[in-house]
């Protein structure tokens, strides 16, 4: 195998990768807001209208596990839980808004 093809073939596997993630529905919601500064359960799930609590719940865990978002507890009382964009989540934030002008600009919307 040549070497631009194992370079092609590791950039196809990380953005693979990064779609699995990023692809969820939700998740560049999440993302988006948390841009905004850290926040609450409850102040995500009013900035991404339409999500359930369940999903929205699941969707954040999944982010932890790729170190994208942090959960942090504070013992309180009362026991708060806030959320906010690791430094990996910090550098997605001008990807998503460039990819999102690059699909405006250039992806027709699905005939439906």
């Amino acid at each position: 195998m040549a070497e631009s093809d194992m370079d092609h073939s590791a950039c196809d596997a990380a953005v693979t990768l990064a779609f699995s993630v990023l692809g969820k529905r939700w998740n560049g919601m999440i993302v988006s807001s948390l841009g905004a500064g850290a926040t609450s359960f409850v102040g995500l799930r009013r900035a991404v209208t339409g999500i359930s609590d369940a999903v929205l719940s699941d969707r954040l865990a999944e982010l932890s596990e790729t170190g994208l978002v942090v959960r942090e507890v504070d013992p309180g009382p009362p026991v708060a839980v806030g959320y906010s964009l690791t430094d990996s989540g910090r550098r997605l934030l001008p990807i998503l808004d460039d990819l999102g002008r690059w699909a405006s600009g250039n992806l027709a919307a699905p005939a439906r």
